[in-house]
């Protein structure tokens, strides 16, 4: 494939945050990969001297070694932090969410200043709060539209503005998790779905 048609993401781990550390990092991961730029570079979390890493990487920006940058499991007040004090707001936070978890405030907030949210975890939960998949009132409505609880959960997420790259390592769920873009969920469908919320942050 083309190399402008692969957009290719990376993440800098906590243990290569601060700022010479994660100037090192960058070089390495684009070493290691054989490209000359990544598309996307991820701070992992709000953890030590991330100051010291996004400065790296907002200065791998300003020299094209990167073309976005952005950050993963950054919450309200860390994502404020970062926008206040720093001139290249990030493109994408990766936080996780799904119909359980909605981060109405964080979707807000990132609405607000332009930044994309990308779903990590986007079918289900992973702090004990049961599965998203077998959840009646979803099963109910995919029902209605002729889909699968997932491919409903998927055009949520969409019809949400969100990034959604669900995993999955079967060719069949793969094909099947693409396949959410003949139809639409309708308002109240939407609704529904963004009550099964039990976000306690």
């Amino acid at each position: 494939e083309p190399r402008d048609e692969i957009f290719v993401t990376t993440k800098l781990w906590v243990q290569d945050f601060g700022y010479e550390k994660a100037k090192k990092a960058i070089d390495t991961c684009l070493t290691n990969l054989n490209l000359d730029y990544a598309d996307m570079i991820l701070l992992h979390q709000a953890f030590g001297d991330y100051y010291g890493a996004y400065r790296a990487l907002e200065e791998a920006y300003q020299a094209g070694k990167v073309r976005a940058i952005g950050v993963s499991n950054f919450y309200p007040a860390r994502l404020v932090d970062i926008c206040m004090n720093f001139a290249t707001v990030p493109a994408v936070n990766q936080i996780e969410c799904h119909p359980y978890l909605t981060q109405k405030q964080l979707f807000d907030y990132c609405d607000q200043k332009g930044i994309a949210v990308e779903a990590w975890s986007p079918l289900g939960g992973s702090k004990g709060t049961g599965s998203v998949l077998s959840d009646p009132v979803v099963n109910e409505i995919a029902g209605r539209y002729g889909k699968s609880a997932a491919q409903l959960i998927i055009r949520w997420h969409l019809q949400r503005d969100t990034i959604v790259i669900p995993k999955s390592v079967h060719k069949d769920r793969i094909f099947a998790n693409g396949d959410v873009f003949d139809f639409e969920i309708s308002q109240k469908d939407m609704e529904a779905v963004t009550a099964l919320n039990q976000d306690r942050r």
